[in-house]
């Protein structure tokens, strides 16, 4: 579906429209191919670039043919019909309009249309910034709740399962996600600033900057609970095969300590003549016997400290 959007300073909202004109905002979402090449025509694109933000799994980068620039980019996606937790935006800077192409919705975008934020779109640059800032706060609230997530099992760590493992990976990919997005999206908004890709003024340089340094906070910030959940899942590994170790020394144990009884009664429980066989006291005394072993052979184990 394409969507004609435009709202200058002097609007009060944004507008939809029904056909192109200089300064609009085009948003289209899971375009058909009929679609594309209507948008193809219409604003003169690269139709091999923009049949490239049909790939799924794209990764950001900044191309430009002509007077174009396209801005790869990706944005957290909860949806889980991919294994991947973020989705492509494809975001096309023409000389009188932008372009966005997305092959799921892009919930980051609705309070723009909706009006709760205004968005002007005859300035291209600070419309892109804007685009592109709202992704980065989306990406810092995701990572906000991964990490209250993963401190929150931190701090059960030794009733950490099978269960928790689990989701330990599953923060992990998608922590790895996130970086996978942020950091090469960085490198193009570097080369964005320095390149002749786009008309920047004084304040949309400071804007693009403070946007760098926020999205290399955000790439700290990932690596460093990904850091956690590593040395989480190294402790929680640590223990369980610890309780293992003393289960299986606890077990041994009791073999060796019960072994000692069934010998001596399969002893006594053979049809030839035994010592004590006459005496009407055996039994105790050789449980008596018996006992002693276990009890030594218990002394002996707790002072080595098997237990």
């Amino acid at each position: 579906m394409i969507t004609y959007y435009f709202r200058t300073v002097k609007d009060s909202e944004l507008k939809t429209l029904s056909e192109v004109r200089t300064g609009i905002w085009v948003h289209a979402v899971e375009p058909t191919e009929a679609e594309l090449e209507t948008l193809v025509t219409q604003f003169g694109l690269d139709t091999t670039v923009v049949e490239d933000a049909q790939d799924f799994f794209e990764v950001p980068r900044l191309e430009r043919e002509g007077s174009v620039s396209y801005f790869f980019t990706r944005y957290p996606y909860n949806e889980q019909r991919e294994d991947t937790d973020t989705a492509p935006l494809l975001i096309v800077l023409g000389e009188s309009f932008v372009l966005t192409i997305a092959q799921r919705e892009v919930p980051q975008f609705k309070r723009f249309i909706d009006g709760t934020t205004p968005v002007v779109t005859t300035q291209k640059t600070k419309l892109f910034i804007t685009f592109m800032e709202a992704l980065t706060q989306s990406f810092e609230r995701q990572l906000v709740s991964l990490r209250k997530s993963v401190h929150r099992d931190r701090a059960q760590l030794r009733r950490i399962g099978n269960r928790e493992i689990v989701r330990f990976v599953g923060y992990e990919h998608k922590l790895n996600d996130f970086v996978a997005a942020v950091v090469p999206t960085n490198t193009a908004l570097k080369q964005l600033t320095k390149g002749s890709y786009i008309q920047l003024f004084a304040d949309d340089v400071e804007l693009m900057e403070d946007l760098m340094i926020d999205n290399n906070q955000l790439v700290d910030s990932a690596r460093s609970v990904l850091n956690t959940i590593q040395n989480v899942r190294g402790a929680a590994e640590a223990i369980l095969t610890n309780n293992l170790n003393t289960t299986i020394r606890t077990l041994t144990l009791l073999t060796v300590l019960l072994t000692i009884p069934m010998v001596v009664a399969s002893f006594y429980g053979m049809n030839v003549t035994l010592p004590l066989q006459d005496n009407p006291a055996a039994f105790w005394i050789i449980v008596s016997t018996v006992l002693g072993i276990v009890g030594g052979a218990g002394w002996f184990f707790k002072r080595s400290q098997w237990f």
